[in-house]
């Protein structure tokens, strides 16, 4: 079978269009700062050192070519300098590509296929073995066990268990390092809401999800997430839970209390959380009584960066341009920004003399 070089997938050009001239320049003084390079079937992962130790990937196949990097113009969409520094360290190794590619593929055919021909009680032991030596894949593999029995209070504690941080740190708190591992972890959870919901435990999947919700704002208040796995993950698990709660059905004017508390309040931790994905299980009763609340908020404290910004969301998910445009209004900076705001808000309604007044 022959064997597609990574080299064809992309091209020094390609780096300099996706980065711009400026990062791609920028990249040419990191080569020297690339570390632990690891070209795997459709991944490199690299460490960059720079102002601290950046963790990339670039994702290849067929038609493009994508990158992570965990600095923060990374992680703010960006197609970064230390990408640029990863991807032309992977064109210097040109000539060692295909065989680094290839013994990576042959390397995940040979593990596929001696777990396939183990025997059962071989399969087993392996297994077990693994599960004395890694407390968090037991965690996780005991929750897949309690969700499978009729006991539905032994998937809350295993739950309860799996996200805990005292059980997943050392040192109470979780460390760069660590943050794919509890997100994986979260991700779990959502697996086992999905089955509950779609077993028909639609209310106790919702119990557990909001409890669960709890857990991952303790996790990212004392966790570096710079990446932004568990802020993932954790938005996911707002999506399961909302999913349950329309299942259940919950009550609309509950849920709106619930959800208009958890955003003012612990839900702050989140960096975007989602509390549009609740539309469905609050229904017109309980959006009218979530909007209730939020106005409420904001009015009692108008200078609330997060009040505000909670109201700014609704009315621009109503579509109320002049009502959004009074509040920026109400607290204009003299740096000039909240003008840029207004205008912008105006040119994406169509109102581009407006925005330009």
């Amino acid at each position: 079978m022959a064997v597609v070089t990574m080299v064809a997938l992309f091209s020094e050009e390609d780096l300099r269009r996706l980065a711009g001239e400026r990062s791609f320049g920028r990249g040419l003084g990191y080569l020297d700062e690339v570390a632990d390079l690891e070209i795997g079937v459709d991944q490199v992962t690299a460490t960059v050192y720079g102002t601290d130790a950046y963790e990339i990937v670039l994702t290849l196949d067929a038609d493009s070519l994508t990158g992570e990097c965990s600095c923060p113009h990374g992680q703010d969409g960006y197609f970064c300098k230390h990408l640029v520094a990863a991807g032309l360290t992977v064109l210097r190794q040109a000539g060692d590509i295909p065989r680094q590619r290839a013994t990576a593929e042959a390397k995940a055919r040979s593990l596929e296929s001696w777990l396939e021909a183990l025997p059962r009680e071989d399969l087993l032991t392996l297994v077990r073995e693994q599960v004395r030596e890694d407390r968090r894949l037991r965690h996780r593999l005991e929750l897949r066990a309690a969700a499978v029995s009729p006991d539905l209070g032994d998937v809350r504690a295993r739950v309860r268990e799996l996200l805990d941080l005292r059980g997943g740190s050392r040192y109470g708190s979780i460390e760069y390092a660590d943050a794919p591992t509890y997100s994986g972890q979260v991700d779990e959870v959502v697996a086992v809401l999905d089955g509950l919901i779609d077993g028909g435990h639609s209310a106790e999947a919702a119990s557990i999800g909001g409890h669960a919700l709890s857990a991952v704002v303790e996790a990212l208040e004392q966790a570096d997430d710079s990446n932004g796995y568990i802020g993932g993950s954790g938005e996911a698990l707002a999506d399961a839970h909302a999913r349950a709660c329309a299942a259940a059905p919950a009550d609309p004017i509950e849920l709106a209390g619930w959800l208009a508390g958890f955003v003012l309040g612990d839900g702050q931790a989140f960096p975007d959380f989602p509390a549009d994905v609740y539309d469905d299980a609050l229904g017109e009763r309980g959006k009218a009584e979530y909007r209730r609340l939020i106005t409420l908020a904001w009015r009692r404290n108008p200078s609330g960066w997060h009040e505000k910004y909670l109201m700014e969301e609704l009315l621009r998910a109503d579509g109320d341009v002049d009502a959004l445009i009074a509040l920026y209004a109400a607290d204009v900076l003299p740096s000039g920004y909240t003008h840029l705001m207004i205008a912008r808000e105006l040119d994406q309604a169509h109102r581009a003399d407006d925005a330009l007044e």
